[in-house]
């Protein structure tokens, strides 16, 4: 076992409490595009993603991250316009109907000024702050969780990968302490698939253990990854139990919460790597 799980840290997310280190969270991946990589178009139709949201809820989903551009390698960035488009009919309709923190995943401040002002309660930035020098101030402003996520333009490190991942996510961490985010709604994700080789990928999955350091929750997205589709070799639809492989490794790592397409499968794993590893095992008395 490489991390001690008595750290327990509490992440508020307006009207909800995240106890994370007592369990491991699932976010439910909700992409509200048509050019995702492994589901682009899909839930484009607002009933269709609200539906989905509902379903991953009632599999066991504790956080949905709606995602209104693709971050695929090679993706067409769009602007904030189109994904506020995308995402705000989504997010007012599900902040009605659902009973779960709402996540949006975007780079762009005025996109995450919009979702925040009508209620959603994290953003989930894949630049770590450092692409819209305003999303920092946003974030602040509004007092919600915010993730920040490792990446960089090519897969060229200068030495050892995982202490570069360490300096972009601590310059990271200044930025927010410095716009007034509060340390305890900070959360770290070391960026599976972003700037990096499938062989890098699988390589930081090897020493996630080692971003414990830094001392902040940790998020995990690895789903249907092409680090997944280059050890199986098989399309994104039948990656799922190289993600759920993926995912224990994670929990064994110290990961708190899992970014997931395939929710259920994920909770059914998680719950028995939860009670091996945590000693989640409320059916002893």
């Amino acid at each position: 076992m490489y991390y001690d799980f008595s750290r327990k840290v509490d992440i508020k997310a307006k009207e909800y409490t995240l106890n994370l280190g007592s369990r491991t969270y699932i976010m439910g991946i909700l992409n509200v595009t048509p050019d995702s990589f492994s589901d682009g178009g899909k839930f484009i139709d607002i009933e269709k993603a609200v539906h989905h949201a509902k379903e991953m809820i009632k599999e066991g989903a504790d956080i949905i991250d709606i995602g209104g551009e693709s971050t695929r390698p090679g993706h067409t960035e769009v602007s904030a316009e189109e994904e506020i488009t995308r995402v705000l009919p989504v997010v007012k309709r599900l902040i009605k109907e659902i009973n779960a923190p709402i996540s949006v995943d975007t780079t762009k401040a005025a996109v995450a000024e919009k979702v925040l002002e009508m209620g959603a309660h994290m953003i989930n930035d894949v630049w770590g702050l450092q692409k819209d020098p305003q999303m920092a101030k946003v974030v602040s402003k509004y007092q919600v969780p915010i993730v920040i996520m490792h990446n960089q333009i090519g897969t060229e490190y200068d030495g050892d990968i995982m202490e570069n991942i360490k300096v972009f996510l601590k310059k990271s961490i200044d930025i927010a302490l410095d716009a007034g985010i509060k340390k305890e709604n900070i959360i770290l994700d070391p960026g599976i698939g972003f700037g990096k080789t499938p062989e890098q990928n699988i390589h930081v999955m090897s020493r996630l253990h080692e971003l414990n350091d830094l001392g902040y929750p940790i998020l995990l997205g690895t789903s249907r990854k092409s680090m997944i589709g280059k050890i199986l070799d098989l399309p994104a639809n039948e990656r799922v139990e190289g993600t759920i492989a993926t995912s224990v490794i994670g929990i064994m790592h110290g990961m708190d919460i899992l970014r997931v397409h395939d929710v259920k499968e994920n909770i059914r794993a998680v719950k028995v790597a939860d009670a091996i590893v945590r000693g989640n095992t409320p059916w002893i008395k």
